[in-house]
């Protein structure tokens, strides 16, 4: 099959690893949920070549990542794991961070509960969570273009929604872990990272 390609994974992939890279310094082994095409595990892991990524999707996405993993030839990058954040039992990695991009406001809000649950439950003390995307804030959009994605989002699926970083935030408590960095990246997105405490 030819590689799928995302025109927005090389257009946001620098930024998030200058955002990321100070983050996963001292981490030696990441679980990316939501690979998509592969795109991002490949410059990553790449990038950051102390790191063991593992890649993780629904299935249908399992062959489109692996010809990128293939082609890339990097020793530090697995998978594609099958991972669906509802499932009850997680692949049991023994990973210290959790990356995630564009997947909260895809998710419905019951697989972003779980999500964060999941994670809470395999970090260790001290790992962390990195989400990037889109949030709003005290209810309210960052920008009319996020406003007008949102409604795209929830012409494409009622339960598709660009999320409230206080409700997340409540979430990721709840599975024992305080937000320790939200930085501002471009296109009104942000990168927030979590520690488990």
């Amino acid at each position: 099959m030819n590689k799928p390609y995302a025109e927005s994974c090389v257009q946001n992939q620098a930024p998030i690893l200058s955002a990321i890279r100070p983050l996963l310094r001292q981490q030696q082994a990441v679980l990316e949920i939501g690979s998509g095409t592969g795109q991002h595990a490949v410059h990553f892991a790449a990038a950051m070549p102390h790191l063991a990524w593992y890649t993780s999707d629904q299935a249908a996405y399992h062959a489109g990542i692996q010809c990128w993993l293939e082609d890339a030839q990097l020793a530090n990058v697995h998978g594609p794991l099958t991972l669906d954040v509802l499932q009850p039992d997680w692949p049991q990695l023994a990973v210290d961070a959790i990356f995630t991009a564009n997947t909260f406001h895809i998710m419905s809000m019951p697989m972003v509960a779980a999500c964060i649950a999941g994670a809470g439950a395999l970090l260790p003390l001290g790992g962390r969570l990195l989400v990037y995307g889109p949030f709003n804030y005290a209810g309210q959009y960052t920008s009319a273009s996020n406003a007008q994605f949102d409604q795209w989002l929830s012409a494409q699926h009622p339960e598709r929604a660009i999320r409230d970083l206080e409700a997340v935030d409540q979430l990721a408590q709840q599975a024992g872990m305080i937000l320790e960095q939200d930085q501002t990246m471009p296109a009104n997105n942000r990168l927030l990272c979590w520690r488990k405490s």
